[in-house]
Formats: C-alpha cells, sequence, structure tokens
C-alpha cells in the first residue's frame, strides 16, 4: 500500500482507507472481519464518526482493531451540535470510549454548522494539547467555509477536508482540492463509488472498462487509482465484504498512464461546483460496495 503525508507531523498515511458509514446494518462478525482484511492489505486508515449508528459504528471498529490499535490510523468526527469548546472534548471522550483506544490520529468537525468556528478550535486545539487527538481537521467544508477556517488556522494546522469526491461528483477537485492544498491540508475523499450509480454514466463505464482491461483490474479499482491520483488527495471506500475490501486495497498499486488519466477525465468532467456537503447528508446511501 502507498502512503503519503498527512498533517503538520508528515505521519504516513495509506492512499487508500476504510469508510464505516452504516456499517451497522452489515452482519456484524463478516463487518470486524472486512475492516481487518483492508488493514492486512495495507488500509490503516479508518475512519468512523459519533454519529453513525449513534455510536454504534465506533464500538464495532474498536471491536476490530482491539488487538492491533497500534497498526491503524483511526479517525473520527464530532457532531456540530456538540462541538462548541467543552462539547467537543466530552464529544471525543466519548468516542475514545467507544473506540476502546486512549487516542485518536486524526479528530474532525463533521460539517460546518452549529456553534462558532472559534468554539470548535478551542477544542480540538485542547484535544491535542492533551494528547488525546494527534492530528485535527474538518468534514465537507467548501470553499467559503475554508477561507474562514484558514483565516483563523496556521498553515498546516489542520490536517485534512474530507469531502464528497466520485467520478460522478468531481466538483471537489477545481476549488476545494487547490485551497487545501495551498496550506498544506490533505483532502480526503469519501464515497468514491458514487451514491448509488457506478459507473455514473454509460460512456464512464466504457472507458473505466477499456482501462480496467488493460491492466488486469476492475472498473472499481481504475476508479479508485484515478481519485487518488493527486498527491494530496485520499480516499476511502466502504464495505461489509473482505474481498471487496482486498479488491480495494489493491487498487493504490495500479499506476495510470496519462492517457488513461485524459480518458477518464473527459468521460466524468469535474463540473462547475465548489464540492463537499455542508449538511453531510451525501453520506445517507453512498460509498458501498
Amino acid at each position: 500500500m502507498r502512503t503519503r503525508p498527512i498533517g503538520p507531523s508528515g505521519t504516513a498515511l495509506s492512499v487508500i482507507g476504510q469508510g464505516t458509514w452504516q456499517l451497522e446494518h452489515a452482519e456484524r462478525r463478516t463487518a470486524v472481519r472486512a475492516l481487518n482484511t483492508g488493514i492486512d492489505a495495507g488500509m490503516t486508515h479508518i475512519d468512523t464518526a459519533e454519529s453513525y449508528g449513534e455510536g454504534e459504528v465506533e464500538r464495532l471498529v474498536g471491536e476490530a482493531v482491539r488487538h492491533r490499535r497500534h497498526e491503524v490510523f483511526l479517525t473520527s468526527k464530532v457532531r456540530p451540535a456538540n462541538a462548541d469548546a467543552h462539547g467537543t472534548v466530552a464529544a471525543c471522550e466519548r468516542s475514545l470510549r467507544r473506540l476502546g483506544t486512549d487516542h485518536l490520529d486524526l479528530y474532525l468537525l463533521h460539517w460546518p454548522d452549529g456553534h462558532p468556528l472559534d468554539e470548535t478550535l478551542t477544542g480540538l486545539r485542547a484535544l491535542h494539547r492533551a494528547g488525546k487527538v494527534l492530528h485535527y481537521g474538518v468534514s465537507n467544508f467548501h470553499e467559503r467555509h475554508l477561507t474562514e477556517l484558514f483565516a483563523r488556522t496556521e498553515p498546516g494546522e489542520i490536517a485534512c477536508n474530507q469531502v464528497l469526491h466520485h467520478l460522478g461528483d468531481r466538483s471537489a477537485e477545481l476549488r476545494v482540492a487547490p485551497a487545501c492544498r495551498a496550506r498544506g491540508t490533505a483532502m480526503v475523499g469519501y464515497s468514491p463509488f458514487g451514491l448509488g450509480s457506478f459507473p455514473p454514466s454509460p460512456r464512464a463505464a466504457a472507458v473505466l472498462d477499456a482501462i480496467a482491461g488493460a491492466h488486469g483490474a476492475t472498473r472499481h479499482q481504475i476508479a479508485l487509482a484515478f481519485l487518488v491520483r493527486d498527491p494530496h488527495t485520499f480516499a476511502i471506500p466502504k464495505t461489509a465484504t473482505p474481498s471487496r475490501a482486498a479488491e480495494n486495497a489493491a487498487a493504490a498499486d495500479i499506476a495510470l498512464t496519462s492517457e488513461d488519466i485524459a480518458r477518464i477525465a473527459a468521460a466524468c468532467p469535474a463540473g462547475a461546483d465548489g464540492g463537499g456537503s455542508p449538511s453531510g447528508a451525501s453520506e445517507v446511501s453512498g460509498g458501498q460496495r
């Protein structure tokens, strides 16, 4: 598994990780096995949130990593409603208990709404000073939200912005990714297989299948390889199927040619929007395999 630096310390992070939205609906033992299969294959970044299954997914993730916490880069998120200075700390402590760990590698504000941003930053910084959070960042921040955020933080302080990013919606590449890159902030893309329609068009399907055939890969692997082609971008596909977890991880080894990239970009244009989803609602049905 290839890795890239994330955060001010330059911590190495797998370019492809594992999302866990709606994992509480999967058969528990199979879901735990899928997460461990992914870790075995190098997808050591596991992303979750206090809102996923009202904490149940954090408990599931904690079960999966109980005996291998040292191998995992663990991310969770605070609800905006909880994200004042005191509430951010309290929410993180609840997440730590559910996950069975004494620290998070990365802690994110789930979307930009609710309490004033300065309040959230106060809580995140307090957690960082206490060693309970090694890195912190945000999720679903559009360009205008990033402008406000970066006016209140130092370059490199915000480790990542986690946003919607798939072949049917590459809009985050237009303004969100460049804004993040300029401040030393990584972009982590969730729902890399879209929100219920993959591939996003018949033309995209034909292009992906042709390129997959040339690389001895699947269309899902080609999509992932394309989405993490930028050196500041990561992806966190979600699956509750062990074999698909292994398949997702193998996508990191695919080296697309410049012609491959151009063909996919032409079939799946980036569009003209700003990227992300401030409400967080786009996670509801997306990113599953």
